[in-house]
């Protein structure tokens, strides 16, 4: 461990493991499991480990490095949803599920008692990621701006619409409006446009003027599209003209994020 440390290692492989050490891969694979008991080696793929740094402790093992762990298992990845929405701190839900978003077709995975759950996403949406250090060890993430996207395109992913639409109003201050409208064009979806449109305006975000306009125009005027449920429901909100958008959620579904973009951010009650 104070080899590895040394050298500034992060990951080792069985194979070097073996040769460090100078003895059969069977006595190498008694050390291993020793030291996965112990805390300072954790496994991230077959084969491959990250070394939890001495000191860090053989307690080390938090949320930071199960990102690390997860993002072990596909090339590429990002790391996206409502996991990287808790990175962020736009959310106050903790959840015991990473998502790992890859275009690769793998089983979901289990770390610990967290799930990593593999997302395969179309071609045109796996984009707007980037690399950060977290303990020493590089992570892929989506940026705050795809992280928002992601989410309203897919609540279930982030706790729901009610907690997608306080991801927003949380987000809306810090966003790149001009990123935010760059990446939906790229996506080209119309219903996707219109439910971040109208969750905007929801909020009541400072967007600028201009790229509000340039949603409006990208949203068009299309097919029937649904923020929730689709079908007549009793007691929501309502067609919303400007957006061209049937929104089949509640007031009270929505967690009360009405003016939330414009609200001085305060710690949520739980």
């Amino acid at each position: 461990m104070l080899t590895l440390s040394e050298q500034g290692r992060r990951e080792i492989a069985r194979p070097e493991i073996i040769q460090l050490l100078g003895v059969s891969s069977k006595a190498a694979d008694h050390v291993i499991n020793s030291l996965r008991r112990k805390g300072w080696l954790e496994r991230a793929s077959w084969g491959k480990y990250l070394f939890i740094e001495p000191n860090q402790g053989p307690e080390a093992l938090g949320e930071s490095n199960l990102l690390a762990l997860a993002s072990r298992i596909a090339e590429p990845y990002y790391i996206g949803f409502g996991t990287a929405a808790t990175h962020y701190g736009l959310t106050t839900q903790h959840r015991n599920v990473i998502w790992l978003v890859t275009p690769k077709h793998l089983r979901d995975r289990q770390i610990g008692e967290t799930q990593v759950q593999v997302v395969n996403p179309v071609t045109r949406k796996f984009f707007g990621f980037d690399s950060i250090d977290v303990l020493g060890y590089k992570i892929i993430i989506s940026d705050l701006e795809k992280t928002v996207i992601d989410c309203i395109d897919r609540p279930e992913l982030a706790g729901g619409i009610g907690e997608t639409t306080y991801i927003l109003g949380t987000a809306c201050r810090r966003l790149d409006w001009k990123k935010v409208t760059n990446y939906l064009e790229r996506i080209g979806s119309s219903p996707l446009i219109r439910r971040f449109g109208w969750l905007v305006d929801y909020v009541n975000a400072d967007i600028p003027s201009g790229e509000r306009e340039r949603l409006l125009r990208l949203a068009g005027k299309g097919r029937k599209t649904f923020l929730g449920p689709k079908g007549e429901s009793q007691g929501t909100v309502g067609y919303s003209e400007a957006w061209h958008l049937f929104v089949n959620v509640t007031s009270k579904e929505l967690h009360g994020c009405a003016g939330l973009g414009r609200r001085q951010t305060i710690k949520r009650k739980k």
